[in-house]
């Protein structure tokens, strides 16, 4: 130490001083403009140990770093030769006066130099390393996508040398040291700095200092110009990334991702029912109105641009860049921070309610004392038309001394709101946490509940949720259309079944699977999977409603809870008996997925919430589903962001694809960095106006990865309904007209099972039972000699054999019966009563036995009735058994339990009883036509059906076209048996029969056994089930029964007979009137088949409605 080395020491100490002062200003500066954000919910502090070791372990290990691999180590060595480096660095005070100094006690030890050495050496290779890779990507060629795009490369030019400096710093000091003997350390700790030293042997002690004051003065620089520079995330990130990771909103240490934040104001989650738009915060209008921790993750952002890198709307050409983004409401919050921190606030109309006086003044005074450029700022808005090169982010310039507020327009353009598709891709990569996703759905929030500035696309969804409850706005009636063309019994919640006892899964259909046509086949794929794994499963039918999730994302946060709320009172009916860990929920649907599992809870619903390929995968695990494996089929899988990156799920399905023999070919951008289909944050109903659609993007690169699919046709997978939507018009618009039309199929994960493991059809089994090869469907028979007439004694002692069985448990209450989606028992042959004079046999039902060849879905056509017998053979009225009468049916009226939406068997209609015949008119005759019996694997057992509706012929519950559907009345009382009933004078009945034609009976012909019970006289009119709600509003109780007619014939009119076992025959109608050789169900409520397992002992179920308060107006009724 000398008098040189005291002077140089006493000015580096003094410049210091000044250095630091200019440093902590700007950390103050920084921390009262972050102050003024709202407040945050408390959960953001606790718990504070799982916290702070997620903190540490993204530090340390550099968690989110080393997803760029060649950038993660380079970053990883320059973070810790900055942070602990500062102790080499603090050690320069005294080297610049003693040029021997190092610190006491550990100075001196070898790990202590051996750390020097390798903190200085890694902090030069790091920060060499990051300012190639930076120059590499520099946008200087406009064409070229390059993530600093945007970025201030001043700052960061200026950041990287200076650390650059100090790693030279720390190595040169040790190297002047060594040279000069002033440090006599182990080759090992100097492994580096020993032999540079010996180029410079000889050299003064002077070096040392000099090389000292270097290392000082350049941290000293950074320091000032950081501190007037509280925008710059690039060197402030060093320090705001502690606390930003530490207060991330996810407690477990994941990513911002899956739910969105609620909506909050003043720390609270806003009760939509009482919130206040003049003093609560709907969404963010304004800076202030963003949270302290969205402040700090605008201070935080190190404009890296991974970020920009991922975003689909920026690699498509659209105006959205999330970096971008994040720096305009930087710039712009910092800008009007000292506005705001004096106090200055502006109302919705932008009138200041801040700086005024007690009379409600404007405080002038008050306002002159601010910034001219900081009022500026404040007065511009959050949200519009942008005129700035990267929307507003460079802030307002002076024009001749003046502030133009209207310069560069809005801080966030509209087109650069909407663009955003909510895919997560830019949350997943920050590195330092920053929520982008969350401050868009805010913004958007803001736009929507109280701007009503928003695509006009958006209009017509938003109003299909409201009045449909689905995005479609098609009818709730037809989300159960699918089922109609299922070969499986479906059983619909209010319909079939009112209790979740005995099932294990709620299938979400949502509504892409229950309207959409290419969803629909992934719902029936599963649907089916379910039933040959025989797990139980019911589904909601009409009772679903959208989960809001379009809704939410698009800002409407409204109509999301209305939505949620609703469905959550239906679900919670569902579940009302069964435990918590019993509440299961399968869905298909990735953004219903997520809305019900991440979403829900924030509202008090808490479900086990799984996904197709989860459930499958695990079913195909326990070797409940059998995939046979193909000759490696090309494939290429497509990650839905809803699936992947916001739930994590990246593992079911590719091993469903592997089970099923796929051969996978990964796309480039694949788990968490595949790229988006387009369809996420309410896109799916937006049209894209500008740049590449992003779905011709992505499928521009499956279709690269398969490659030509010559001969072979090829497949792009995918898990979600939306991601297929917009991948199968993608591929549509790049192969049609190509050779390779039609050689590109996309498909969900589900039907790829689905087709595997029906390859070992021979092999399959259903609900658990092997049933053998899946036949094919019939022929139609040929034409049979007609059957001659036997005597009524016999059909009497048929009917007495079976009215006298006991009645066997059915549906849920089965004992030993069928499972939901398994195959039902076989029952024996039912005995036939032939006709008395049998007119000309028809033909049996083709295709799925539907009556009259009804197309799926479709109203299947109305059967004229059977003509009524006019005459009976004498028989002992002693040889009638006394029949158990068969209650009417409830709740919606559905003939024998049957469930809405399923297919509608080929029904044999039944003797038309002589009290309907009288109503009616109609001649009647004393033979009745035989029944042709379609040929079928197992016998099917049958009931006495009962009387067909007359009118215009529709099916009970079936909803006139263009008409209100009106309650009908319950089905008439059964007539007294025949032993009790009173003749009719023989006058009244008409002599004319009629003819044949007019009484068409069909049987449905079925591999699998089919169990039907007795059909209570169908209603008249339009036939609308009893109990049936009436479209848009309140259910009607149905009117009481009518009392039966008095008979017109003399013929006793017999009751209806029921089968009351599968094993048992079935009864002829009545002891004096002529049964048909089999008698099959009429068609019941809306066109479907009986559900066995889901009819209750007494009866049909009966219906609960919707689970709507009385007086509630459901989304999606009128």
């Amino acid at each position: 130490m000398n008098a040189t080395t005291i002077t140089i020491g006493i000015i580096a100490a003094v410049i210091s001083l000044g250095c630091w002062a200019l440093f902590l200003r700007g950390v103050w500066t920084m921390v009262r403009a972050i102050a003024q954000g709202q407040r945050v919910d408390s959960s953001r502090f606790w718990p504070f140990f799982p916290r702070l070791w997620t903190m540490l372990k993204e530090f340390v290990a550099h968690t989110r770093m080393v997803k760029f691999r060649s950038v993660g180590w380079a970053h990883w060595l320059v973070m810790f030769g900055f942070l602990i480096g500062a102790i080499f660095w603090f050690e320069a005070y005294g080297q610049i006066f003693d040029p021997s100094f190092h610190w006491p006690i550990i100075g001196g030890w070898n790990v202590y130099i051996f750390a020097d050495e390798i903190l200085g050496l890694g902090t030069v290779i790091g920060i060499t390393t990051l300012i190639v890779i930076r120059q590499l990507n520099h946008p200087r060629v406009p064409e070229r996508i390059s993530r600093f795009s945007g970025s201030r490369f001043g700052a960061a030019y200026f950041v990287e040398l200076v650390v650059l400096v100090e790693g030279l710093g720390m190595i040169f000091v040790k190297t002047f040291k060594i040279a000069t003997g002033l440090e006599h350390a182990p080759i090992w700790t100097s492994f580096f700095t020993h032999y540079f030293a010996q180029l410079f042997e000889g050299c003064s002690v002077y070096w040392v200092t000099a090389a000292a004051v270097v290392k000082l003065m350049s941290g000293m620089i950074w320091l000032a110009v950081v501190g007037r520079n509280i925008d710059w995330g690039v060197a402030w990130h060093r320090f705001a990334a502690f606390p930003n990771i530490y207060f991330k909103r996810e407690a477990d240490g994941g990513v911002t991702l899956g739910a969105a934040k609620p909506m909050m104001s003043g720390g609270k989650v806003l009760d939509m029912e009482t919130a206040d738009p003049d003093v609560d915060a709907f969404g963010a209008g304004k800076a202030e109105d963003f949270s302290w921790k969205a402040w700090l993750d605008f201070t935080t952002c190190t404009e890296c641009g991974r970020c920009q890198s991922q975003c689909p709307a920026w690699n498509t050409g659209k105006p959205l860049s999330p970096k971008l983004l994040i720096m305009s409401l930087r710039d712009h919050a910092q800008a009007k921070a000292p506005y705001l921190i004096a106090g200055g606030r502006t109302d919705m109309g932008g009138d200041e309610v801040g700086l005024v006086d007690a009379d409600g003044n404007v405080d002038e005074a008050a306002l002159a004392k601010i910034p001219a450029s900081a009022r500026a700022e404040a007065a511009r808005k959050l949200v519009g038309e942008s005129k700035g090169v990267i929307g507003g982010g460079e802030g307002i310039e002076a024009v001749d001394g003046a502030f133009d507020p209207e310069q560069l327009g809005a801080v966030i353009d509209t087109e650069t709101l909407w663009s955003c598709t909510t895919c997560g891709a830019c949350v997943e990569q920050c590195p330092v946490d920053i929520e982008h996703v969350d401050h868009i759905i805010d913004m958007r929030r803001y736009q929507v509940l109280i701007e009503s500035d928003f695509p006009s696309e958006l209009a017509g969804m938003f109003k299909n949720l409201e009045n449909k409850g689905n995005p479609w706005g098609q009818n709730a009636s037809a989300r159960t259309n699918w089922i109609d063309e299922m070969d499986i019994e479906i059983p619909v919640f209010g319909q079939d079944v009112e209790s979740f006892e005995g099932f294990e899964y709620l299938f979400w259909v949502g509504c892409a699977g229950a309207y959409e046509d290419r969803a629909k086949k992934t719902t029936k794929a599963v649907a089916e999977l379910l039933d040959i794994a025989a797990v139980n499963f019911m589904v909601l039918g009409e009772g679903e409603t959208c989960t809001g999730d379009s809704a939410r994302r698009a800002g409407n946060e409204f109509l999301f809870q209305m939505l949620a709320q609703q469905n959550i009172e239906m679900m919670n009916e569902v579940f009302s008996t069964a435990p918590q860990q019993r509440k299961k929920v399968v869905v298909t649907c990735a953004h219903c997925f997520n809305a019900l599992g991440n979403e829900y809870p924030q509202l008090g619903a808490t479900y086990e919430v799984v996904h197709h390929t989860q459930l499958l995968n695990r079913l195909v695990r326990e070797k409940r589903l059998v995939p046979v494996a193909p000759l490696g089929e090309g494939v290429t899988y497509h990650d839905p962001c809803y699936l992947g990156r916001h739930n994590k799920v990246y593992d079911a399905p590719r091993e469903l694809m592997a089970a099923s023999g796929s051969a996978l070919t990964e796309m480039p951008r694949h788990g968490e960095r595949s790229m988006c289909c387009g369809a996420g944050g309410a896109r799916m109903w937006m049209e894209e106006q500008i740049g590449k659609r992003i779905n011709i993007d992505r499928v521009d690169e499956a279709l690269s990865t398969l490659g030509d699919p010559g001969t072979a046709t090829k497949k792009v997978a995918t898990g979600c309904p939306f991601c297929r939507v917009m991948l199968t018009d993608g591929v549509t618009a790049r192969t049609s007209g190509t050779e390779n039309e039609g050689k590109i199929e996309v498909v969900d994960v589900a039907q790829l099972l689905l087709e595997s493991v029906k390859r070992g059809a021979p092999e399959v089994t259903r609900g658990g039972r092997f049933l053998g090869p899946i036949a094919k469907p019939a022929p139609e028979p040929e034409p049979e000699p007609e059957p001659v007439a036997a005597p009524a004694a016999a059909a009497a002692t048929a009917a007495a054999g079976t009215a006298t069985a006991p009645k066997p448990k059915v549906g849920l209450g089965m004992k030993g019966g069928k499972k939901p989606g398994g195959a039902k028992p076989a029952p024996a042959a039912a005995a036939a009563a032939p006709a008395e004079a049998p007119a000309d046999k028809k033909p049996a039902a083709k295709g799925f036995g539907m009556k009259g060849g009804k197309k799926p879905g479709a109203a299947a056509k109305a059967a004229p009735a059977a003509a009524a017998p006019a005459a009976a053979p004498a028989a002992p009225e002693a040889a009638a058994p006394a029949v158990e009468k068969k209650p009417a049916a409830k709740g919606f009226g559905m003939a024998a339990g049957k469930r809405p939406g399923a297919k509608k068997p080929g029904a044999a209609a039944a003797a038309t009883p002589a009290a309907e015949a009288a109503t009616e008119a109609a001649p009647t005759a004393g033979v009745a036509e035989p029944v042709t019996e379609a040929p079928a694997t197992e016998a099917v057992t049958t009931e006495a059906v009962a009387a067909k509706a007359k009118g215009f012929g529709m099916a009970a519950g079936k909803k006139r076209p263009g008409g209100i559907g009106k309650a009908a009345p319950k089905p008439a009382a059964a007539a007294a048996p025949a032993a009790e009933a009173a003749p009719a004078p023989a006058a009244e009945v008409p002599a004319a029969e009629a003819p044949a034609a007019e009484a068409p009976v069909e049987v449905v012909a079925d591999t699998a056994a089919l169990t039907t019970e007795a059909v209570p006289a169908k209603a008249k009119g339009f036939g609308m089930a009893a109990g049936k709600k009436r479209p848009g509003g309140i259910g009607k109780a149905a009117p009481k029964p009518a009392a039966a007619a008095a008979p017109a014939a003399p013929a006793e009119t017999p009751a209806p007979v029921e089968t009351e076992a599968p094993t048992e025959t079935v009864a002829s109608a009545a002891a004096d009137v002529e049964a048909p050789a089999e008698a099959v169900p009429a068609p019941s409520s809306n066109g479907s088949e009986p559900d066995e397992r889901t009819i209750a002992e007494t009866g049909a179920a009966k219906a609960k409605g919707f689970g709507i308060a009385a007086g509630k107006k459901r989304p999606g009724h009128r």
